[in-house]
């Protein structure tokens, strides 16, 4: 085939410094846009970037240019650097060392999209470290709780 096509799409969650709930009302929106800028910006098109106060979430697609560990240091470094610009409150801000990547399958990015979206809903029930659980369950993900939470 002379022509590479792909169609990749992602699911990325990754919190901040200690799940530091430091990613408030006055900042989140202007940071999701912010973080699907940088996305964009690398060919990786946003569909939704969500999260709540503690973490992130970004279903996105992925582009054939770039590698899903490249993605996230250019993701989490810019908006890092970005949101230290937005007051004193920030100055201290970092993200978690780690991430977790999934797939997702075409017919299954709605269901994805409208999890991220309701996000605030999900955590007055359930902490980050249970979401996170679950969606290593479901894809079958072994892990060790020593290793995972920073």
């Amino acid at each position: 085939m002379p022509q590479s096509l792909t169609k990749i799409f992602l699911h990325i969650i990754f919190s901040t410094k200690y799940r530091n709930p430091i990613i408030d009302e006055g900042i989140e929106n202007e940071l999701f846009h912010y973080v699907g800028g940088v996305c964009k910006e690398l060919e990786c098109q946003p569909i939704l970037v969500g999260g709540y106060e503690d973490h992130i979430h970004i279903l996105s697609s992925l582009s054939k240019k770039i590698t899903v560990i490249k993605l996230l240091q250019e993701v989490k470094q810019n908006s890092s650097l970005w949101i230290k610009t937005k007051g004193n409150r920030y100055s201290e801000f970092h993200w978690q060392d780690g991430y977790a990547a999934f797939s997702v399958g075409p017919k299954h990015l709605d269901r994805i999209a409208n999890y991220i979206y309701h996000q605030k809903d999900h955590h007055k029930k359930l902490s980050y470290q249970d979401e996170c659980r679950s969606f290593f369950t479901e894809c079958r993900i072994e892990f060790d709780e020593r290793y995972v939470w920073d």
